[in-house]
């Protein structure tokens, strides 16, 4: 069995220090073969921030894949939110949207921030076309038979979760991504697990979110997710701190 832990939204500034804790206890006691992070390392993407996000995920030992969420880009700072967005992850660069083979399975990245949109809320999801079309390139090349992970930050449509994504273009993209032919999209964002299964032109994909390991907790407490694969299935364990697990 292949077991990928699945965190996100950590806010490295308004962390729950003992979630980090637990995650990272989990992590050396349980070896998994992969961490996919899907965003918000960060609160306010100061450089102490990322700093000790960086010193954090590298203290993990295993293969891990890194994407951006919205707290992730500078909010203040406009000039460097436009012009120099991603100065502050460079001790992660080798981590960010990291595409990752892990015993037949293809984690692909899909970027869903924006450095600007016409609308007032910044923090919601975007899909480019260009995001899309180097997502689509890295699915076409994974191998026959392999599973498909998307890692993106915004879930792509709404889960039915107190929080929202609305993200634009996420419904054409996930339609694209089922078609080229994705099993799974792992989001974040809206600090509640979820596991659903889609349908999409005639195919079905799972959405999984993962929860967060901050203060900033909506309905749940601070959790993680633990993707269990077996060939060609898999199922969603959402484990919370102190709480046990909950299979998705």
């Amino acid at each position: 069995m292949t077991r990928l832990f699945h965190v996100s939204d950590v806010h490295f500034g308004r962390e729950d220090r003992e979630a980090i804790d637990w995650f990272g206890r989990k992590v050396k006691e349980e070896q998994p073969d992969a961490v996919i992070m899907t965003g918000d390392l960060t609160m306010r993407a100061r450089a102490s921030e990322f700093a000790a996000a960086s010193k954090w995920l590298e203290s993990l030992g295993r293969p891990v894949t890194v994407e951006v969420g919205n707290h992730d880009l500078p909010y203040f700072n406009l000039w460097a939110r436009f012009v120099t967005p991603y100065k502050r992850y460079k001790a992660l660069e080798h981590m960010i949207e990291k595409p990752l083979d892990v015993k037949g399975i293809a984690v692909v990245p899909l970027k869903t921030t924006a450095r600007f949109q016409l609308r007032l809320n910044w923090a919601k999801g975007y899909v480019s076309t260009r995001s899309l079309q180097e997502s689509l390139a890295l699915v076409e090349a994974v191998p026959q038979g392999d599973l498909i992970f998307i890692a993106a930050h915004h879930p792509l449509i709404e889960a039915g979760t107190r929080a929202t994504s609305h993200t634009r273009h996420g419904p054409e993209a996930l339609a694209a991504l089922a078609t080229a032919g994705a099993h799974a999209v792992l989001t974040g964002h809206v600090h509640d697990p979820f596991d659903i299964a889609h349908e999409v032109g005639g195919r079905t994909v799972r959405l999984i979110g993962a929860g967060t390991l901050s203060e900033r907790v909506r309905d749940k407490p601070p959790s993680f997710n633990e993707i269990r694969v077996e060939g060609s299935s898999f199922e969603t364990v959402a484990r919370f701190k102190g709480e046990g697990s909950v299979a998705l």
